[in-house]
């Protein structure tokens, strides 16, 4: 028998995520190094191309509902992680800083995990855990 597929096996492509709030969304994740194109914070869909090829994209709640009348936002948050490496134990220290100095919420403060990573976590605008890790420096 021919295992040969009749049609494209599908391919990861994109991770998307409904926002509340363009703006305050963009600006987070600008804030990680994420690029957006100029204007994306009154789009009603915005998406950056990460390393690799993959992409994420943000659309409003309005643009759900636009075509999925009855959808709601999920009562709870943290349906979704994301991760972030920041090269080194001292930057993972340094993003937790810089996004909470900027006024986003803390989960998880800095810590050197038993999995041997420096570890943190902060939430988006949405209340998503965004974990921010390196690996632990061997000594």
């Amino acid at each position: 028998m021919d295992s040969t597929p009749t049609s494209p096996v599908p391919r990861f492509d994109l991770i998307g995520l409904v926002v509340s709030d363009m703006s305050a969304s963009l600006a987070f994740y600008r804030r990680l190094g994420l690029e957006f194109p100029d204007g994306s914070e009154s789009a009603p869909h915005a998406e950056a191309t990460l390393p690799g090829g993959l992409r994420i994209a943000f659309d409003t709640e309005e643009t759900i509902r636009s075509f999925s009348p009855d959808w709601r936002a999920p009562a709870d948050a943290g349906r979704i992680g994301l991760a972030f490496h920041c090269g080194t134990a001292a930057g993972v220290d340094a993003a937790y800083a810089d996004m909470t100095g900027a006024g986003y919420a803390s989960e998880l403060k800095p810590f050197d995990a038993v999995w041997g990573q420096r570890y943190a976590v902060v939430l988006d605008p949405d209340g998503n855990g965004v974990d921010l890790f390196a690996p632990l420096e061997s000594s």
